[in-house]
């Protein structure tokens, strides 16, 4: 099995944008509040799903989508901002490393 080089760029793409999360966010944040980087970050994402969506979700699909736009996106990025905006981007992207072992 051999790796194409797309594929392998591909590969390589995606955790070094991931990873540059905290040092976007330390350049932005001394221009904009935390909770406008958070829905920075988050606009894009969903604009492009209701592109690329065909059927509209109806009924109790709504609230369904609602709680958890509140709670994973809206909440979460919204304290990652606050947390990078109050801690140096090294310790903020250290504490958001070993998150998953603290859930553990």
């Amino acid at each position: 099995m051999s790796l194409r080089t797309p594929d392998l760029l591909f590969t390589a793409i995606a955790p070094a944008i991931w990873g540059s999360t905290y040092i976007v966010t330390t350049q932005y944040l001394p221009n904009f509040s935390p909770m406008t980087v958070a829905m920075l970050r988050a606009l894009p994402a969903g604009l492009l799903l209701v592109m690329i969506v065909r059927q509209i979700p109806t009924g109790i699909w709504w609230m369904r989508i609602f709680i958890l736009g509140a709670l994973n996106i809206s909440l979460f990025w919204s304290l990652l901002f606050i947390s990078v905006y109050r801690l140096p981007g090294g310790v903020a992207a250290t504490v958001g490393a070993v998150q998953p072992l603290m859930v553990v």
